[in-house]
């Protein structure tokens, strides 16, 4: 029998019929696909890749984006009942799902071209692209403000260099949406790197005492050439990471 849950402030009374669905969908999934193995999966210190194509079937990679990008569509509440159970499950599983969905897949969908969103939201959705977050440092954490990698215009596009610490599906990623302070202006600006790019390499994180079950790593970019159009045209600024 499965575990209904504790709802001591009786949240669930003010939830519609779908997000309820939503929860307890979630909630069955996690007992059945993830509870079973996350144990060796922390001892080991390994993401379960193998739960890729099922997350993508249940829909919870970029949930609350639109379907027209291939995504569930679902509302704000339903979304982060999603990420509560997933939590529930293990912080390494639900650490997928939102830097999948919230981190990697929302900046493309709010500060990308309509290209970049028809050419990546579809296929993350479906798992058949994974995304990171590049913006903490080793020496800033997750202040924007403080960042040190740089990105420099030039003829081909955009030279990064720099470095990130402590970033989620960093190593199995396909692609990294990274930021980076840009020398003709000072601004923040968000780019899509991608895997094989020449000067980018990812180093993974060994020896956690904690979310044992991700996938965590160091990203590396020197004279990383960015072509134009993987720049994120509508990201500028320190708000931009921010909302992210």
């Amino acid at each position: 029998m499965g575990f209904d849950g504790l709802d001591v402030l009786g949240i669930s009374a003010l939830l519609t019929e779908e997000e309820r669905l939503v929860q307890s969908e979630v909630r069955k999934y996690v007992e059945s696909e993830v509870t079973p193995i996350v144990p060796a999966c922390f001892e080991e210190g390994r993401f379960p890749e193998e739960l890729i194509p099922s997350l993508a079937e249940l829909g919870v990679l970029g949930a609350n984006l639109p379907e027209e990008y291939g995504c569930a569509g679902m509302n704000n509440v339903a979304y982060g009942l999603v990420m509560q159970e997933l939590e529930a499950g293990d912080s390494g599983i639900r650490s997928f799902a939102s830097v999948q969905g919230a981190l990697c897949m929302y900046p493309i969908f709010q500060f990308g071209s309509e290209d970049q969103k028809r050419k990546w939201l579809p296929r993350m959705a479906a798992g058949k692209v994974i995304g990171c977050f590049g913006l903490t440092e080793a020496n800033h954490g997750s202040n924007p403000g403080g960042m040190l990698t740089r990105a420099k215009r030039v003829p081909e596009g955009w030279l990064l260099n720099g470095s990130k610490a402590w970033i989620t599906n960093g190593t199995m990623s396909h692609i990294a949406v990274v930021w980076a302070k840009a020398d003709e202006d000072d601004e923040i600006r968000g780019f899509i790197v991608e895997k094989g790019t020449k000067g980018f390499t990812t180093r993974e994180t060994h020896h956690k005492l904690s979310l044992r079950a991700s996938d965590t790593s160091e990203l590396f970019f020197q004279d990383c050439l960015i072509p134009e159009e993987n720049i994120l045209p509508g990201s500028k600024s320190l708000k931009s990471p921010l909302m992210c």
